[in-house]
C-alpha cells in the first residue's frame, strides 16, 4: 500500500515537471506554430497534474490555455498564405541591410557563407503575405545545375514551407536538374534532408544535392 502511494506520488510529480518543460521550451521556439503545439501539450500536462492534486485553479488556467492553444493553431493551420518571389540585384542595399541585420543567425546555420556573391550568383527574397521570411543565395555551375550558397528563413518562418516553395516551384521553373548545398550545422543538415537532399560522395566536405525530376 505505501509503495504504491510512493509510485503514485512520483507519477503526479513527473506529470508536473514534464508540463514544466514542455511550457518552457515552448517558450524559446521562434516557429509559432511549433510554440503553439508544445505550449498546448504543456497545458494539457498541467491540466493532468491539476485534476491529480484537486488544484483546480491550475486546471482552469490551463484548461483555458488549452483552448486558446487550440484556436490560434486552427487560424493558423487553416489561414491561406501567399507565396511569392522577388529576385534583386547583387548590389542591393536591401539585401546589404538582410545579411547585415541576420548576420550572426546566418553564421550558426551555414558558417561557410561568406556574404560576397560573384557575378553568377543570384539573391532571392522569398516572400510570404508580402514578409520577406527568407533569402535564397546561389551560383549557377552550369546551365541546369545551381549551388546553394544560403538558404535563410528568419525566425517565426521556419516551419519548411519557405524552403518547400522554393525548392519545388522557383527552381523547377528555371529548368534545374541538380541542386547543390553545403551541410551547414547539424540543424540545416537536417533541413536539407526534410526538402529531399541527398548526401553525395563529393571529396571536398559534406555537399547535398536535391534532384529536380
Amino acid at each position: 500500500m505505501a509503495i504504491s502511494m510512493i509510485s503514485h506520488i512520483q507519477l503526479t510529480e513527473l506529470i508536473g515537471y514534464l508540463a514544466s518543460v514542455l511550457v518552457a521550451v515552448s517558450l524559446m521556439m521562434s516557429a509559432i506554430v511549433r510554440l503553439r503545439i508544445i505550449n498546448l501539450m504543456g497545458a494539457a500536462c498541467f491540466t493532468i497534474y491539476g485534476l491529480i492534486i484537486s488544484a483546480y485553479p491550475v486546471v482552469f488556467v490551463n484548461g483555458f490555455i488549452m483552448i486558446v492553444d487550440i484556436y490560434f493553431l486552427i487560424n493558423i493551420l487553416a489561414e491561406k498564405e501567399y507565396f511569392n518571389v522577388l529576385e534583386v540585384s547583387k548590389e542591393s542595399d536591401y539585401l546589404k541591410y538582410f545579411l547585415d541585420f541576420h548576420k550572426n543567425d546566418i553564421m550558426k546555420f551555414v558558417p561557410t557563407f561568406s556574404f560576397t556573391l560573384s557575378e553568377n550568383s543570384l539573391a532571392l527574397f522569398i516572400l510570404r503575405n508580402s514578409v520577406p521570411a527568407g533569402l535564397v543565395c546561389a551560383e549557377y555551375k552550369s546551365k541546369d545545375e545551381l549551388f546553394i550558397l544560403l538558404d535563410y528563413a528568419i525566425p517565426g518562418y521556419r516551419d519548411f514551407k519557405t524552403g518547400k516553395y522554393a525548392f519545388n516551384k522557383i527552381f523547377r521553373e528555371k529548368k534545374l536538374k541538380n541542386i547543390f548545398s553545403e551541410s551547414g550545422n547539424k540543424i540545416h543538415e537536417e533541413y536539407l534532408r526534410k526538402m529531399g537532399f541527398k548526401l553525395t560522395g563529393q571529396p571536398t566536405g559534406k555537399v547535398y544535392c536535391l534532384e529536380i525530376n
